[in-house]
């Protein structure tokens, strides 16, 4: 059984470049019956097939274009003039495919993505179409032509040759490296029925009247090359500048309408350039626009996966706090039970046992033992306090604010305590009204042992916005206030700030001279805080 060997890869590579060159030959054939004298698309061809094609295919390239010349030559019935040839058509090749040589070698790969791009893309062009330009002058020069003739037609090959480059380039550069995609050709083909065939129909019937109206028409059909470069970017500006440019010919070869000046195809010229640029720039800011949509998308999701994250930490530091609130309130409960009952017992046995004290003449032991006794109920009921304030169980958050021991707290200090409080205390969680209290005592306990204020003020608003429980908590002092630099991360302020922080709260401390600014803001757990009220 025999098996067909596969074509190896150098062969095919091997045969790529016959392939390339018989594809130029055939398009360049396609092509040159369409030559005018401002419009030379076989040029574009060139430009394009050099600025595309890999180098090591050149030869073939130019193989093809000097046999499609000669061809052309002999269907017209012309002998084939190697001199001709050699001083008209070989210099302006040769100095085209060097300028290319150079660009390719020396710049990057050229592309049309960005308005920079373009603009490169459009210099080389200048350059380039200057350069051959000059060529032929040279060349003309060394056959003995010259004058006004001369000048006509190295303008017409410099016109001519910028065109057509205009409009094959990028064409060629949209077939070959950046195809559209199915929806992007479904919304040029539907754009190109709806607006450039009546553009084309209005062309056409105003060409066949008399002047002005056919150089109308010539700058009202630029009017949807502009539109398709907002819509369509680059690729659909060329395509609407290739299909403008095909009716202005469609109109003066074939229907016998009044040719166009050499003006009107520099207007055509500069009015493409300027909308392959604006396309240029339009695909360049929807790209642009499409990665930072991405980007913000992206951020989105890490942003809510940090919400998320942010959540479960809230969650667990609300936690520990709850679990640190029941182990205070437990331990308050086993001192008050436990060492609180063994003071008094100590009390009572103390007391029963006074007359024989006295009779031994140990009075004055008892009375220290009481007076110990009685100190230590006063150091466990400060204790008891600060675990768990009763008060707050008893009496509710308003009236432990107000009659509680901070009160006693500041007015054993000497310092004027002002209240003003406002709402229901019941719309809020357990965990926020302990917060309430708890950061109130703090302040209070700061105030009095480091500003040295005569006067300390308690506000609070309870309320609710949007259906969701709010608690505005204002302290302030009139005392010395914090240092210049305040010591950071200080127990009391920091405990105050993560115990806030824990509950998804705001916490801000405004220092001020004199005294301390403080502003909390505390909502249920259903909501994070508003900093509006803040404000």
């Amino acid at each position: 059984m025999y098996h067909r060997a596969m074509p190896s890869k150098s062969s095919l590579t091997s045969f790529r470049g016959p392939a390339l060159g018989l594809g130029y030959f055939l398009a360049w054939m396609a092509l040159w019956p369409t030559v005018q004298p401002f419009w030379m698309l076989p040029y574009g061809l060139r430009f394009g097939a050099l600025l595309l094609a890999p180098m090591r295919y050149w030869g073939w390239l130019l193989g093809a274009e000097c046999v499609a010349s000669a061809g052309i030559a002999m269907s017209q019935g012309a002998p084939v003039a190697w001199g001709g040839f050699i001083f008209n058509e070989l210099p302006n090749m040769l100095v085209m495919a060097g300028g290319l040589w150079l660009a390719r070698r020396f710049g990057r790969q050229i592309t049309l993505d960005t308005p920079q791009q373009m603009a490169r893309l459009l210099a080389i062009v200048v350059v380039l179409v200057g350069a051959t330009t000059a060529a032929d002058a040279t060349a003309l020069t060394a056959l003995h032509r010259g004058g006004d003739q001369m000048l006509q037609v190295l303008g017409e090959q410099l016109l001519s040759h910028y065109l057509a480059i205009l409009l094959v380039v990028p064409l060629m550069v949209m077939l070959v490296q950046d195809r559209l995609d199915r929806g992007a050709l479904v919304s040029l083909l539907i754009d190109g029925v709806l607006v450039m065939l009546p553009s084309m129909a209005i062309l056409l019937l105003l060409s066949r009247q008399v002047a002005p109206q056919p150089q109308f028409a010539r700058v009202l059909s630029l009017a949807p090359v502009l539109y398709f470069a907002f819509r369509h970017g680059w690729r659909g500006a060329s395509l609407a500048m290739l299909v403008t440019s095909l009716g202005i010919t469609l109109a003066e070869q074939h229907l016998n309408y009044a040719p166009s000046t050499a003006s009107a195809y520099l207007f055509l010229a500069v009015a493409g350039t300027g909308a392959m640029m604006l396309g240029s720039a339009t695909d360049a800011l929807r790209e642009s626009s499409a990665y930072v949509a991405e980007q913000n998308a992206y951020l989105g999701a890490v942003n809510y996966h940090l919400d998320q994250l942010t959540g479960q930490l809230r969650n667990a530091a609300r936690g520990n706090l709850r679990a640190d609130e029941n182990q205070r309130r437990h331990l308050a409960a086993e001192l008050h039970d436990e060492l609180g009952q063994n003071i008094t017992a100590i009390q009572t046995h103390v007391k029963l046992a006074e007359a024989r004290l006295q009779q031994a003449g140990l009075k004055d032991i008892g009375s220290s033992i009481n007076t110990i006794l009685a100190h230590m109920r006063r150091a466990l009921h400060r204790l008891l306090d600060d675990l768990r304030p009763a008060v707050l169980d008893e009496f509710g958050l308003l009236r432990a604010l107000d009659e509680g021991p901070i009160r006693d707290l500041l007015t054993t200090a000497g310092i004027a305590y002002h209240t003003d409080l406002y709402g229901d205390p019941r719309q809020l969680d357990e965990d926020i009204r302990t917060a309430i209290y708890r950061l109130a005592q703090e302040s209070a306990t700061n105030t009095v042992k480091h500003s040295g204020a005569t006067e300390f003020r308690l506000r609070l608003r309870i309320g609710k916005r949007q259906g969701v429980a709010l608690a505005l908590l204002d302290l302030r002092d009139n005392g010395t206030g914090l240092p210049a630099r305040p010591p950071r991360g200080g127990r009391g302020l920091q405990g105050m700030r993560d115990r806030v922080t824990s509950l998804g709260g705001d916490f801000r401390l405004h220092p001020q001279r004199p005294g301390v600014h403080l502003r909390v803001l505390l909502r249920n757990s259903n909501g994070g805080p508003d900093p509006s009220a803040l404000a």
